[in-house]
């Protein structure tokens, strides 16, 4: 594991999005593992403004989210893919048959009479993310957020590091930390997550941490032995991670 200081949330932004064109640039049907949350939002504003200037970009790339909430329509505002579209998709020249994110209601979870369960629906689509993601070959680059309980996705402590794309049960933690996304709505208990040992396949990985609440999991991360009470910690295993701190998140190292 590999780290990198730089010295505020806008340069790791920066550095983030240079390394994600870079490697288009040098492969431009790279396939990508994205994820959403608060810190890839400058690195994706940084890559949205460069591409502006340029004919062709994404335009070979395929990309996979890490995850999307169980029970709410993709066109949703706090969904996922509503994140992804405004945050990056609808900016750049990617074909639209090349974006994967996973379906957190699946049309059998809508039709009247439902014809199978809920957990039915939902396993066969975490089964066919999964079938695709392996069908595209393992991942090129994923980039990575650090929840301040140590998930990445939505791999919450406790995740077996052999897990697979899955339903998962949402912390309360994690759910307080999304709550302003669903204003006046309960925030979903349930996402659909790409599992550890399918990250862990990506050939790069590039885990980004910003701001002083990821302070005290960065430590860990940096001090502490693999446990599954660290999700993150299972990078370790991983032969090209680079972990991108600002100065706020190393600031107990």
């Amino acid at each position: 594991m590999n780290w990198m200081h730089v010295g505020d949330a806008e340069e790791l932004s920066i550095t983030a999005a240079r390394m994600l064109l870079s490697a288009l640039a040098t492969k431009p049907a790279l396939v990508l593992g994205l994820p959403t949350g608060r810190t890839p939002e400058g690195m994706y504003r940084r890559v949205i403004g460069e591409c502006s200037r340029q004919y062709y970009c994404f335009a070979e790339a395929t990309t996979f989210n890490l995850d999307e909430y169980v029970g709410i329509p993709s066109s949703h505002p706090g969904s996922y893919c509503s994140y992804m579209k405004r945050n990056l998709f609808s900016h750049v020249d990617i074909d639209p048959d090349r974006i994967h994110i996973p379906n957190g209601m699946p049309p059998a979870l809508t039709m009247r009479p439902p014809d199978i369960s809920a957990v039915v629906a939902l396993e066969r689509e975490c089964a066919r993310y999964e079938e695709d993601l392996q069908g595209a070959g393992s991942l090129d680059l994923t980039f990575l957020g650090l929840g301040t309980n140590g998930h990445i996705g939505f791999n919450e402590p406790g995740t077996d590091f052999a897990s697979r794309t899955r339903i998962v049960r949402l912390t309360e933690a994690t759910r307080r930390a999304n709550a302003e996304h669903f204003p006046g709505e309960e925030v979903p208990g349930h996402a659909i997550t790409m599992g550890i040992a399918t990250i862990l396949e990506s050939r790069s990985i590039v885990l980004m941490a910003s701001g002083s609440k990821k302070a005290s999991v960065i430590r860990r991360l940096a001090t502490e032995s693999t446990s599954d009470s660290l999700p993150a910690s299972a990078l370790h295993a991983h032969k090209n991670v680079l972990v991108i701190v600002d100065s706020a998140a190393s600031a107990l190292l």
